[in-house]
């Protein structure tokens, strides 16, 4: 790699001013200071929106940045988007600079991959989430968080390549000096070089550093170690396999090497199993829809080659579950290590699996390896005093979390967050998975609950085995941690999010007025599990008893997150009150979740209340979407306006003013192809 690196093009300043962007799309350079403000928790929703993360070759990068929400001088908080298709590529861009927090969300590899194809080969931000920067390592762009380097490079000084490597840990480094991960695999597979083992003395440690430990056969781990950990399971879905596959047949062409253990690789088709079957407009048109039978075209291709587990669609539309869903239902244990091309990965550490996303080329590397790359972080301590109230549920606390000050400016980023007291003991696994799956949104690294009683429940009633825990499985009293919240459950109540970040929580208590709703959508991996259907159940049930249904003008869809499930609930009779309350139940799959199903908006005018996990920009239609737990998606799908099931039981079915303030303006965030 050279020894210095200077620019080869024009800096992007990523700001916050539509004006600002329009002005460098349009050719002029501005400066750090006339950009200002840059934008802050740019997810990669808006680096690549859904429909863009169809295409799986270079293409993508003529839609990169085309969902980044600004605001222009009309002050409406619905914002502008003024990055159109192929203008990053067009306008010669080649540096990157964004405030904090850059690249949450979804483990997606297509947004750095974008950014590579419309000829970005440096990225700087205050910060960086953890999946987003080790996939900009191994795709071999350079990074930073010294926002003065921008500056000199745009200034014409050639920078010393040392300066992109003081965030690396030793074996980043490596591998950005490898050229990227695939050059550092070539040298491991040739004897080159091995991944370094910790060799630390006897010590106390938490669950999660134990797990790590184990795995590698050493006494001891640390926060700080780099090292490629081995896996129980590694699994991957139709949305990133195909590129993945892509990926190894451009390091390695027809000579690719054979995959480690195929019998502990996992494939599912899920994310776009539905997209077909969303009312014909532009969201959904034949191209789109032909692109996804593509990917999924190329993952059953890779998987009958291989001899790969393939969990696919199911006749009459669906798939046969959510991929981690289903790794929780079926796969996972207590104390395995599991790897899986989606963010919400750590879904399975609610059976006390050290779960964790990863990006397409470290899966690709996964299958030829066996491990993954993991740099071992600090522990944040999350302890639940007290039970909830009744009427508060997982989703209400992790939206409580969401919002915390530390959780919020992005200091638990790449953290273990460990989860434990009385009201962890009290919660269900399908209850706790919620918690462990939305620590994606907190940019953790992965959610662990020691297993427990609870774990031993739940694993003999769904999967019908009996195992006994281990002493090991539990942190030591002496570990360290980074960062203890200690948070009285006691004193909580219902919250949502509202549209815009998962991480924008309002109680419900707190709602000034109405908020109206068009849309109500129970589904994704947060809100699809039988639990979740169980409390959508007892108030659909007890509205019946009202003497009400679903409210007039609003589309309520239910979503199964697995075929286990929805056998589950049909031998409840839960069916029959969903009908005669008037829901659209849907097979299961991701769904609306990710743009791909019934339950996405269709307007700007639309709002949508979900019990999905994200609402960023975009992310399920052009709409406003709001988050809320299962029962107070239930509860305002009858009411027609959010409230909670508390709430409605108590006041009934009482008349609210309407807020006007949250209908959204013409002007607002698109998530077709084209922005």
């Amino acid at each position: 790699m050279q020894a210095t690196v200077r620019l080869e093009g024009r800096v992007l300043w990523l700001s916050d001013r539509a004006e600002a962007m329009s002005r460098q799309l349009a050719g002029e350079t501005l400066t750090r200071a006339e950009a200002a403000p840059l934008r802050d928790q740019i997810s990669t929703d808006e680096m690549t929106p859904a429909r863009a993360c169809l295409a799986f070759d270079e293409s993508l990068g003529d839609y990169v940045y085309v969902g980044l929400r600004c605001h222009d001088e009309t002050g409406d908080p619905a914002g502008v988007f003024p990055v159109k298709p192929k203008a990053v590529r067009d306008g010669g861009f080649a540096l990157s600079v964004a405030g904090f927090r850059r690249g949450k969300g979804s483990s997606r590899e297509a947004s750095p991959f974008a950014e590579w194809c419309a000829g970005i080969r440096i990225v700087i931000a205050e910060s960086f989430e953890r999946i987003y920067a080790q996939n900009c390592q191994n795709l071999g762009l350079l990074m930073s968080t010294d926002l003065s380097l921008a500056e000199r490079l745009q200034a014409g000084e050639a920078i010393p390549i040392e300066a992109f490597l003081e965030d690396c840990d030793p074996l980043g480094e490596e591998i950005v000096r490898s050229a990227g991960l695939f050059g550092y695999t070539r040298r491991r597979l040739s004897g080159k070089t091995s991944p370094p083992r910790p060799a630390h003395v006897t010590g106390p440690m938490t669950y999660g550093e134990k797990i790590i430990a184990r795995a590698l056969g050493v006494n001891r781990v640390r926060a700080g170690d780099a090292v490629f950990v081995p896996a129980d399971w590694r699994f991957s879905h139709e949305y990133v396999t195909p590129m993945a596959v892509s990926f190894l047949r451009h390091a390695f062409g027809d000579a690719v090497p054979n995959l480690r253990d195929p019998a502990s690789i996992l494939c599912f088709e899920d994310h776009l199993t539905q997209l077909d079957a969303v009312p014909a407009d532009a969201s959904s048109s034949t191209p789109i829809v032909d692109a996804a039978q593509r990917l999924g075209s190329v993952q059953q291709a890779f998987c009958a080659q291989h001899g790969v587990r393939l969990h696919g669609r199911v006749a009459g539309g669906g798939s046969e579950g959510i991929c981690h869903a289903l790794m929780l239902e079926r796969y996972a244990l207590p104390g395995q290590v599991v790897v899986g091309t989606d963010s919400h990965t750590p879904h399975c550490g609610a059976v006390g699996a050290f779960a964790f996303g990863v990006g397409a080329t470290e899966m690709a590397n996964a299958w030829l390896t066996g491990d993954a790359r993991l740099a071992v972080p600090g522990t944040c301590l999350v302890h639940l005093r007290s039970r909830l109230p009744a009427g508060v549920g997982a989703k209400d606390l992790a939206l409580h979390l969401l919002h915390l000050p530390y959780i919020r400016d992005g200091r638990a980023i790449g953290q273990i967050i460990e989860f434990a007291g009385e009201a962890v003991t009290h919660l269900s696994t399908d209850e706790r998975a919620t918690l462990t799956n939305m620590v994606a949104e907190i940019g953790g690294l992965t959610g662990l609950v020691a297993p427990d009683a609870e774990t031993v429940r739940y694993l003999r009633e769904r999967r019908g085995i009996d195992i006994t825990l281990d002493a090991w499985m539990t942190s030591d009293p002496q570990a360290s941690y980074a960062h203890v919240i200690e948070i009285d459950c006691a004193a909580l109540g219902a919250m949502v999010a509202s549209p815009g970040d998962p991480g924008n929580g309002v109680a419900l208590a707190e709602l000034s007025a109405a908020v109206p709703i068009d849309i109500a959508y129970g589904g994704s991996c947060t809100g699809s599990k039988r639990e979740d259907l169980r409390a959508c159940h007892d108030v659909l049930a007890w509205g019946l008893s009202q003497g009400h249904r679903v409210a007039d003008g609003v589309q309520f869809y239910l979503q199964y997150g697995s075929e286990d499930v929805r056998a589950w609930c049909e031998s409840q009779g839960y069916a029959d009150v969903f009908k005669a309350a008037g829901v659209t139940m849907l097979a299961p799959g991701c769904g609306a979740c990710v743009n791909a199903g019934p339950g996405v908006s269709r307007t700007p005018h639309d709002v949508v209340i979900s019990a999905q996990n994200r609402n960023f920009p975009g992310r399920s239609g052009p709409g406003q979407m709001w988050l809320g737990s299962p029962a107070t998606v239930a509860a305002s799908a009858l009411a027609g306006y959010i409230v909670g099931f508390d709430q409605l039981r108590r006041d009934g079915f009482a008349s609210h003013s309407v807020d006007q303030t949250v209908r959204p303006s013409d002007e607002t965030s698109r998530a077709s192809l084209g922005g």
